[in-house]
């Protein structure tokens, strides 16, 4: 299968959902990792080209642990939009994925970049399959599946569904390192006193604590028609 996970921001996708795309890399499915924006605010000291540099290269380093191909589509941080430039690259990136299985923000996330990310990926799915609609790639053939990741420290989610991610923690722990950049910007915005990877592996404990795992991810199917797949397809649970 092709599986696509979409976020609003570098290093969004390995903190929700990195050990399940993982688990499908490690059994031969083809990963795909989409980040909507460039990080071009996350810096208290360089400008924003040089931050939206640093920011692309963690994200290639995080996508080569794993073998994942990186959809960098570039918008600004802080000011991602639901116009048709956005919903236009975000058909795009469908259509460059091909997906069976999709990953998106779920609509009580805080950040607006993260909501606005969930809501254009969930309302281009049906799109990117019409030929119609016409973009620079040509339309897909059939419609993904698509699943919410979990909210940044599980705030505001109930997840219907946990993926055991204990033998792939390390993986999603290498990948999260990669973006130091974020680390140090969240300090410094935030005055956070622990690392964005002690704060993954608190939600990562807590979420294998209600799953019956050592470490596990949550999510929640979009129940939206077409209904294109169940929770077979994650890992797991079928696949």
């Amino acid at each position: 299968m092709n599986i696509l996970a979409i976020g609003a921001h570098p290093d969004d996708i390995e903190v929700q959902c990195a050990g399940t795309l993982a688990r499908y890399a490690a059994a031969g499915h083809k990963v795909f990792m989409a980040v909507a924006t460039n990080g071009n605010v996350g810096s208290p000291t360089l400008s924003r080209e040089e931050i939206a540099n640093v920011r692309h290269a963690e994200q290639q380093a995080s996508c080569a642990i794993i073998g994942a191909e990186l959809i960098w589509m570039d918008f600004d941080d802080e000011w991602l939009m639901n116009d048709r430039p956005t919903r236009t690259r975000f058909i795009d990136a469908i259509r460059q994925a091909d997906p069976d299985v999709m990953f998106i923000h779920g609509p009580t996330d805080y950040h607006p970049d993260h909501r606005i990310s969930g809501q254009v990926a969930e309302d281009a799915r049906i799109p990117a399959s019409v030929r119609l609609v016409e973009t620079a790639l040509p339309h897909i053939s059939k419609i993904p599946h698509v699943f919410y990741m979990d909210n940044p420290a599980g705030v505001g989610f109930e997840p219907e569904v946990y993926v055991d991610t204990t033998e792939v923690f390390e993986t999603k722990r290498q990948m999260l390192l990669c973006h130091q950049s974020q680390d140090s910007w969240m300090r410094a915005i935030y005055g956070e006193h622990t690392s964005i990877t002690d704060m993954m592996t608190d939600n990562s404990k807590a979420r294998g604590l209600a799953g019956g795992y050592a470490h596990a991810e949550g999510f929640r199917e979009v129940k939206t028609y077409p209904r294109t797949g169940t929770f077979a397809m994650l890992p797991g649970f079928g696949v």
